[in-house]
C-alpha cells in the first residue's frame, strides 16, 4: 500500500510537471508569434547602446568615432552640466543611496520637501509633490481626484500615461478631437450634469511637435465651469519666456489648475515627476495617490540633479532663447530641403515619411553617418504615420544642425524621399 501510494505521487508530480512544461511551451509559441509579427509589420524596436554620458555628442555600441545625439528629451542639454553632475554626487554623498522605503513611512529627507517647494514656486502654484515618474503623477492623479460623480475630457492623442490614468478613476470619460475646440465644446455641454468638469491635456504633443491651444482650451472650461489639467512633459524648462511651460508661452498660468511634469527631461534628465496645483489637492495626492504611497523615494541624488537644474533655469533664460533660434534653423532648412515637418517652432521636429520600414532603414543610415535619430512608428504612433522625431538641444551647436540637415539630404534622395 505504501508502495502504490508513492507510485501514485510520482506519477502525479510528473503529470503535473509535464502540464507545466507544455504551458510553458505554449507560452513560448504565442510570444514567438507576437514578436514575429512585430519584425514582419516592420515596427521592431532596437535599442542602441550608448558608451557615454548623455549630450549632443555620444559615443554608440557598435559604431565607430563620435555620434551627433538628436533623439534625446535633453532639451537644455542639462544632463551632463558639470554643475547639475556634482550637485548630485554631493546629496549622494550627504544622504546616501537612497531611502529603501516610501515617503510616509520614513522616505521624506529635507531635500525632498525642499525640490517640492521650489518646483511649486517655479510654476507660480500653491503646492508640489514627487513621483518617480511623471508616467506615475498620471497615473496617481485621476484615480484620486475624480468619482463616478465627475467627468474627464481628454484629446484624443494625449499621452499614454494620460490614456492610462484616466482609464484608472471611475469618472465619465469624454474624448475629443485633436486640437478641435467645437468637439470639446460640445462634449463640455454634454458632461454639464456632472460634478467636476476636468479638461486633461498635453501642454505640447510629444509625437508631433504642436502645442495645444490653452487659451481657447481655458475659454471653454470658464465658461463650462470646468477644471484645466496640462501635462508639461515636453514644455518645462524651455517653452515661454522664462522656461515655465505652455501656459507660460499662452499667458494661462492663472487659469490652468493641474500641471503634471517631469524631472527627466529638461530638467536634469534622470527621472522624477511631480504634480502642482491648489494645496488641498496635493494633501489629498499624499493620502490617496498609489503611485505615491507604494513607491520608493526618488534617489537623493536625482534630487540634487534636479534642484541644481532648476536652480540654474531661475537664474537665466539665455539657454531658452538659444534652444528657439536653434529649432527654427533646423526647421527651415529641412523644410526648404523638402522634408515634411510636424508641429511648429517646438524643438521636437517629427519628420514625416508614413512608411514604418522606411523610417527605421533612414534612421539605420542616418547613424551610418555619425547621426543619432530613431523611427517611430505604431503603436508609438498612428499606422501611416511614422516619422523620425528629431529633437533639438540648446547644446546643438549651429554646424551640428547642419551636418543634420545634410545628412538627412543625402539619405532622403538615396530612398527617394526627395529627388
Amino acid at each position: 500500500m505504501w508502495a502504490g501510494r508513492v507510485w501514485r505521487a510520482a506519477f502525479s508530480g510528473a503529470t503535473r510537471g509535464r502540464r507545466a512544461q507544455s504551458a510553458l511551451a505554449q507560452l513560448r509559441d504565442i510570444l514567438e508569434g507576437e514578436l514575429e509579427g512585430i519584425r514582419q509589420a516592420g515596427t521592431w524596436k532596437s535599442e542602441r547602446i550608448i558608451r557615454s554620458r548623455q549630450g549632443p555628442h555620444i559615443h554608440v555600441d557598435g559604431v565607430s568615432g563620435g555620434i551627433l545625439n538628436f533623439c534625446a528629451n535633453n532639451y537644455l542639454g542639462l544632463s551632463s552640466h558639470p554643475e547639475v553632475i556634482q550637485a548630485g554626487l554631493q546629496a549622494l554623498e550627504e544622504f546616501g543611496a537612497g531611502l529603501s522605503s516610501v515617503r510616509f513611512i520614513c522616505g521624506t529627507q529635507s531635500i525632498h520637501k525642499n525640490l517640492e517647494a521650489k518646483i511649486a514656486c517655479f510654476h507660480q502654484r500653491e503646492d508640489a509633490i514627487l513621483y518617480p515618474s511623471c508616467f506615475d503623477a498620471n497615473t496617481g492623479l485621476f484615480e484620486a481626484l475624480l468619482t463616478p460623480e465627475d467627468a474627464v475630457l481628454s484629446d484624443e492623442l494625449n499621452h499614454a500615461s494620460i490614456i492610462d490614468g484616466i482609464r484608472l478613476c471611475k469618472a465619465h470619460k469624454f474624448r475629443y478631437r485633436h486640437l478641435d475646440m467645437a468637439d470639446l465644446e460640445a462634449k463640455l455641454q454634454e458632461a454639464q450634469k456632472h460634478r467636476l468638469r476636468l479638461v486633461a491635456t498635453d501642454g505640447a504633443f510629444s509625437m508631433d511637435g504642436d502645442v495645444a491651444p490653452l487659451q481657447e482650451i481655458c475659454r471653454l472650461a470658464s465658461r463650462y465651469g470646468a477644471l484645466v489639467f496640462v501635462d508639461e512633459c515636453h514644455a518645462t524648462g524651455f517653452l515661454g519666456p522664462t522656461g515655465r511651460g505652455t501656459d507660460e508661452l499662452l499667458g494661462v498660468m492663472d487659469q490652468v489648475t493641474i500641471i503634471n511634469s517631469t524631472l527627466g527631461k529638461a530638467l536634469g534628465g534622470a527621472e522624477g515627476g511631480y504634480t502642482v496645483g491648489p494645496e488641498p489637492l496635493v494633501a489629498l495626492l499624499r493620502q490617496r495617490a498609489r503611485p505615491y504611497l507604494f513607491s520608493n523615494s526618488l534617489p537623493p541624488a536625482v534630487v540634487g540633479c534636479a534642484t541644481k537644474a532648476l536652480d540654474l533655469l531661475m537664474e537665466s533664460n539665455s539657454i531658452v532663447q538659444s534652444m528657439a533660434a536653434k529649432t527654427q534653423r533646423f526647421r527651415s532648412k529641412m523644410e526648404a530641403a523638402g522634408f515634411t515637418i510636424s508641429g511648429a517652432s517646438h524643438p521636437i521636429c517629427p519628420v514625416m515619411l508614413g512608411d514604418a520600414r522606411l523610417a527605421s532603414r533612414m534612421a539605420d543610415d542616418m547613424l551610418g553617418r555619425g547621426i543619432f535619430v530613431t523611427g517611430f512608428s505604431y503603436p508609438v504612433v498612428p499606422k501611416g504615420k511614422a516619422r523620425i522625431r528629431v529633437q533639438i538641444s540648446a547644446v546643438h551647436s549651429e554646424d551640428d544642425i547642419d551636418r543634420c540637415v545634410e545628412a538627412f539630404v543625402e539619405v532622403g534622395r538615396l530612398h527617394g524621399v526627395l529627388p
